[in-house]
């Protein structure tokens, strides 16, 4: 179902749940909802709910540069709650966006993600993402380099 702003507190709470497992972004801390709001598009922010409208996960997207050029290029994000991790809601959150994006006239979508995070790039390749490369040490995590597996998804 499309976010909603009654969400907007449990897109945070999973957001930082993800970034406490070290293995999701280099962010360390979740912004406020004013610093999310103002990074992720509008028309493509998606949650996945439960029977009694908690929220399960969430997927978004980011606009990878405001050059024209890239208006159909995209890096996304896809986050699931703990207690839904392995349950099949971050594919089903993952399809809606391409579903949604493709529709909008987005060509590419993109992300980087930990090699740690086998569950994600699992998940990526199933969802029909390819990875590019790996960009090795690309940033410092704490007290260590991290490497970062370049994915992206073309639309037909």
């Amino acid at each position: 179902m499309p976010m909603a702003p009654e969400h907007h507190d449990e897109v945070l709470r999973i957001y930082q749940a993800g970034l406490d497992t070290g293995n999701a972004s280099f962010e360390t801390h979740a912004p406020d909802w004013a610093g999310w709001d103002a990074r992720h598009l509008a028309a493509h922010r998606w949650c996945a709910v439960d029977a009694d409208g908690g929220v399960l996960g969430w997927a978004a997207i980011s606009r990878v540069s405001d050059r024209p050029v890239y208006a159909g290029v995209a890096e996304h994000s896809v986050y699931v709650d703990p207690a839904a991790r392995g349950s099949g809601t971050g594919r089903r959150l993952l399809d809606r966006l391409v579903t949604s994006t493709e529709q909008a006239g987005v060509w590419t979508l993109q992300s980087g993600i930990f090699p740690e995070n086998t569950a994600s790039l699992r998940l990526h390749e199933r969802a029909g993402f390819r990875v590019v490369g790996v960009r090795e040490r690309l940033g410092r995590h704490g007290d260590r380099w991290r490497d970062v597996v370049f994915v992206e998804r073309r639309a037909p």
